[in-house]
């Protein structure tokens, strides 16, 4: 069976690349390196899709690091494309990222409050609908303020999305595992590919969630920056379960 994809990320704020804890900006954690080496880097090791997200527009709408998001998206060629998400409010936004050479836009909030905006964005774009929960229930505004959606209700609601992007803040950043079983739930009640998101740490994270019958894709980040593990090595995890 063909197993998940692997999403390296990379986490832009003020044009650096840095990682926050489960969402917050008070604990932030800054890499001396620079974003379009980070993506060269992934796409040597192997990866197919690079997972951005823009810290500054997601707080703000403001699309700081959008030049940095073209050179990211110049780095990768083509040899990977280059899904982005933070501050896509609009079809212009999405636009504009397309502009930079974005294969896919990621929504959040907007999509949470506006799914027929998804299916305007994903007429002209690409949308995978981030959907980022605490314990099911789906948190909107940078994680600031729960909805009163659950996340099994959101699952039904997009069917223009090309992705999910199921973040659980409560293990985001924190490298203590992922939510196996939350993850293999959502992946079976829906057609739409599940991107896991939050809580790799390990290898060993890396083939748990590749055993997940029909998920599409696994987002690392703080683990690949601190050298826990490389794409390459990820890769090979997850062929070696589903090969």
């Amino acid at each position: 069976m063909s197993g998940p994809l692997l999403y390296p990320s990379i986490d832009l704020l003020d044009g650096r690349v840095v990682r926050l804890r489960q969402g917050d900006f008070n604990h932030t954690t800054t890499y001396d390196i620079d974003a379009e080496s980070v993506a060269a880097t992934y796409c040597d090791g192997g990866a197919r899709w690079i997972h951005v997200v823009d810290l500054n527009a997601a707080r703000t709408g403001e699309g700081v690091n959008r030049a940095i998001v073209a050179s990211v998206a110049a780095s990768a060629g083509d040899r990977a494309n280059v899904q982005v998400g933070g501050g896509v409010r609009s079809l212009d936004d999405a636009l504009a990222l397309a502009d930079a050479g974005v294969a896919r836009v990621v929504m959040g909030s907007a999509a949470v409050a506006n799914p027929n905006l998804v299916e305007a964005v994903a007429a002209r774009v690409p949308v995978a609908v981030g959907l980022d929960h605490r314990r099911g229930v789906l948190a909107v505004h940078g994680w600031t303020e729960a909805s009163e959606i659950e996340l099994v209700d959101a699952l039904t609601r997009f069917e223009a999305a090309s992705a999910f992007v199921i973040t659980d803040i409560d293990r985001d950043g924190l490298l203590g595992g992922p939510d196996v079983d939350g993850l293999a739930a959502a992946a079976i009640s829906t057609a739409i590919p599940v991107i896991a998101s939050g809580g790799v740490g390990t290898v060993d994270d890396i083939r748990a969630l590749a055993t997940i019958p029909r998920l599409g894709g696994i987002i690392a980040g703080r683990s690949l920056y601190e050298n826990r593990f490389s794409v390459a090595e990820a890769i090979a995890a997850i062929d070696e379960v589903t090969s």
